[in-house]
């Protein structure tokens, strides 16, 4: 009897020290398949759509993938003010343009929807502000050609309260001068 507890207390150790071995073993994920889509020229395309964009008229910038106006407002999910990677694309646009033309500048405005304080829409409608504005000085955009400012909740751009009002409201716009 005594040599049966001895073998089952060790083969209950020896499986659980298997356990606990093959807990902390790392599973190997295989590698992503490739994808069909070629990455090499989405990154590529806009350096040299930038390359091309210009100012129209009215010294407003021009997207040279549409020939028409390049977006200037960037949206923010609730409470971030990380860039939107669907954004990166445009951001890159700006960026050249400012880097070939050093005589023009932007102001970058911050705002929030309706909800949180005065204070803490202040403060995150900075953020976003300074999100867009790490972005284009990483760019290579010298500091000196942007200004951040926020408005917090004070500048609603749609004055609904449900959250696709609210959704429309969390942005920064890039403004030229």
């Amino acid at each position: 009897m005594m040599m049966f507890k001895e073998r089952l207390t060790s083969l209950i150790a020896i499986t659980l020290v298997g356990l606990v071995l093959t807990g902390c073993a790392g599973k190997k994920t295989p590698p992503p398949a490739p994808s069909e889509d070629n990455t090499s020229t989405q990154t590529t395309a806009p350096a040299e759509a930038a390359a091309l964009a210009d100012f129209g008229a009215d010294g407003q910038p021009i997207d040279p993938r549409t020939g028409g106006p390049l977006n200037r407002t960037f949206y923010f999910d609730y409470d971030r003010s990380d860039v939107n990677p669907s954004d990166i694309a445009v951001l890159e646009i700006h960026a050249q343009l400012l880097n070939r033309n050093t005589g023009k500048s932007v102001v970058i405005e911050g705002h929030c929807d309706e909800r949180g304080t005065r204070e803490y829409n202040l403060a995150l409608g900075e953020r976003r502000a300074n999100a867009i504005k790490s972005f284009l000085t990483a760019a290579g955009v010298a500091a000196s050609q942007i200004e951040s400012v926020s408005y917090g909740e004070e500048r609603p751009e749609n004055p609904g309260h449900d959250e696709s009002a609210w959704s429309r409201n969390r942005r920064a716009i890039v403004t030229y001068r």
